[in-house]
C-alpha cells in the first residue's frame, strides 16, 4: 500500500456564518490571516519538496472554516490552484471540510469539477437542542440531507463529532455516534471539547456554567465511540485536536487552551486503553491464573500496546501480576494483535521449585 501524505491548508473562519460558543478557528488552526492562491502554491511546493516518498499518494486538504461557504469565486480560484497540480500529476486529490447546511447540488458539481474526493461535515452533535445551545446554526436534519447528497454524488463522506459539548451527556455523545453510523460515513474524527481563549465557552467556564470533561472521562467516552465505529468498519482518522503552539497544555505560556481534556498524545491514551481491555478480556477467558503473556504486534502498534509511559505494562503487573513480552511482526496487520499465554502461574511455581 502506498504511503499517504496530506498537505493541510487552513482557511480559518472563511465561510462560517457565525461563531459557535466553543470555537475560535484562528486560534485552533494557528492561522491569523485569510488564504490566497499564492499561499496555496507556496504550501504545496513546500510539502512536495519535503516529502520523503515521492511516489506516495498526495492529497491537499482544506481545513478550518467552512470551505463551501466561501464566496464561490474564491472557491474556484483556490480549487483551480490545486487542480493545476492534479493535472500535472503532482497531487492525487483534494478534500474539504464544511458545514452540513452549506451543501447543495450546485456546490457538489463545482467540487466534482476540480477532483475533490472527500467531503467532511462538521456535525458535532445530532441532538438539535445541543446544536442550538452551541449556536451551530444548523440541525441534524441538515446533516442527514447533506450526507445523502454527498454519497449520491459519489464523494467519500466524512463526519466530525465532538464529545463533552455544553449540556451533552455521555448518552448524547453515544447517540451521536450511533446516528452517524446510520449515515454510513467512511471516515470520522472525534474531538473532545477544549475551552479556548476568546470564546463564549470561556465565559461560561469562568462563570461556572460549563464543566469540561476530565482526561479520563474523555478517554473512556472516545473509547466507547471507537468501539461502535470499529464494529461497522468506519475508520476513525483523528481523536483530539492537533497539538500546536496554541493548542497545548493550559500550563504553557503560548497555549490558547484554558481548560479541558488536552493531552499531547490523546489518541494514544484512547487506543492504549482499547488494547488494555482486549488483553484483559483474553486473560479472563483462561480458567487458571496467568503469569506471563506474549503479545505479537506490528511495530507501528508497539507504543499503543505498551501504553503511555508504559501504563498498560505497569497496570497488568500491578493489578494481575502478569508479565508481558512484546514481539514485533512486520507482517501482522496494523491494529491487529495476537495474545499468547506463555506461562501459567503453576508453571511459574514449578520453575521456582526446580531452582
Amino acid at each position: 500500500m502506498k504511503k499517504q501524505y496530506i498537505i493541510p491548508i487552513f482557511v480559518p473562519h472563511l465561510g462560517c456564518p457565525n461563531d459557535c460558543t466553543f470555537c475560535n478557528q484562528k486560534k485552533i488552526s494557528g492561522e491569523l490571516r485569510n488564504i490566497t492562491e499564492n499561499d496555496v502554491r507556496d504550501t504545496i511546493e513546500f510539502y512536495l519538496d519535503n516529502f520523503k516518498e515521492k511516489d506516495a499518494y498526495k492529497e491537499v486538504a482544506f481545513y478550518g472554516g467552512s470551505f463551501t461557504g466561501i464566496d464561490p469565486e474564491l472557491q474556484e480560484r483556490l480549487l483551480k490552484t490545486v487542480y493545476d497540480y492534479i493535472k500535472e500529476k503532482k497531487i492525487n486529490g483534494i478534500r474539504v471540510s464544511t458545514r452540513p447546511d452549506y451543501i447543495d447540488k450546485k456546490t457538489l458539481k463545482r467540487l466534482k469539477k476540480y477532483k475533490v474526493k472527500t467531503i467532511e461535515l462538521g456535525v458535532q452533535s445530532t441532538n438539535n437542542y445541543i446544536l442550538a445551545r452551541c449556536k451551530r446554526g444548523h440541525t441534524y436534519e441538515d446533516v442527514v440531507k447533506a450526507s445523502k447528497l454527498i454519497k449520491k454524488y459519489r464523494f467519500t463522506l466524512g463526519h466530525q463529532m465532538m464529545i463533552g459539548l455544553p449540556e451533552s451527556t455521555e448518552n448524547d455523545d453515544i447517540k451521536t455516534a450511533k446516528d452517524l453510523i446510520k449515515l454510513k460515513p467512511k471516515i470520522v474524527r472525534i474531538y473532545p471539547v477544549l475551552v479556548i481563549k476568546g470564546t463564549e465557552l470561556e465565559n461560561e467556564y469562568n462563570k461556572g456554567e460549563y464543566e469540561p470533561l476530565t482526561i479520563n472521562q474523555a478517554v473512556e467516552r472516545c473509547k466507547e465511540i471507537c468501539y461502535l465505529f470499529g464494529k461497522k468498519k468506519i475508520k476513525v482518522i483523528r481523536i483530539g485536536l492537533q497539538s500546536t503552539e496554541q493548542i497545548s497544555s493550559p500550563n504553557k505560556e503560548t497555549s490558547e487552551v484554558v481548560a479541558g481534556p488536552y493531552h499531547e498524545t490523546f489518541r494514544q491514551l484512547v487506543e492504549s486503553s482499547i488494547y488494555y481491555d482486549t488483553i484483559i478480556e483474553k486473560i479472563k477467558t483462561i480458567n487458571t491464573k496467568v503469569k506471563e503473556i506474549e503479545i505479537i504486534v506490528n511495530p507501528q502498534d508497539v507504543n499503543n500496546v505498551v501504553g503511555y509511559k508504559r501504563e498498560n505494562i505497569n497496570k497488568l503487573k500491578e493489578n494481575y501480576d502478569v508479565d508481558v513480552i512484546i514481539k514485533q511482526d512486520i507482517k501482522r496487520p496494523v491494529g491487529k494483535i495476537d495474545i499468547v499465554v506463555s506461562k501459567m502461574y503453576k508453571d511459574f511455581l514449578d520453575d521456582k521449585e526446580k531452582v
